[in-house]
């Protein structure tokens, strides 16, 4: 299974509240840990990383913090990921922070496919930024919603048993009532 680690999550969490709250300029480790839930040691160690990845600007001073070092939107998922655990690579012959990792690389019939799995996937979370990434779940998915022309089946039903968001009331969850 192919997972982010938990820290980079976090790192998720954390800046899409930054980019999320338009009434603050700057944030502190106190305020972003009681934001967002998370332990107060991990959110001033991923305000560091990003800060040396350069994601966000420190404010020094007794009012200082942090804010985002540019537009959310021009922030991907891809640098968000690499802020804390590197290039994205599939394996370790596609890190180029690890030449001939694998001492099978020089023979690989693989690695060329590989080489195009992972720019495939880079290009893809470069295409997903922090700004789409702050907004709320509740607006994209009610503009998914409005983008369905004619349901079919209940593809645009959100609770069990009930009738789909799109009016029609003989849709129920996957079966359509006659």
């Amino acid at each position: 299974m192919i997972r982010l680690s938990k820290l980079t999550d976090y790192g998720f969490v954390l800046l899409t509240r930054v980019a999320g709250d338009d009434q603050k300029s700057w944030h502190t480790a106190r305020d972003l840990a009681d934001d967002t839930g998370l332990p107060l040691p991990t959110v001033s160690k991923l305000l560091k990383t990003f800060g040396r990845g350069g994601l966000l600007i420190a404010h020094r001073g007794a009012r200082g913090g942090y804010s985002l070092s540019r537009a959310a939107s021009d922030i991907t998922a891809s640098d968000i990921i690499e802020a804390i655990d590197g290039p994205i690579a599939f394996t370790d012959c596609m890190c180029a922070t690890q030449p001939d990792a694998c001492a099978i690389e020089k023979h690989c019939p693989t690695k060329s496919h590989w080489a195009r799995i992972t720019e495939t996937i880079r290009e893809a979370l470069d295409k997903v930024t922090l700004a789409e990434l702050a907004r709320p779940v509740v607006a994209e998915m009610e503009t998914s919603r409005a983008g369905i022309a004619g349901c079919r089946g209940g593809h645009c039903n959100s609770v069990p048993g009930t009738p789909c968001s799109c009016g029609d009331d003989k849709h129920i969850m996957g079966e359509i009532r006659k």
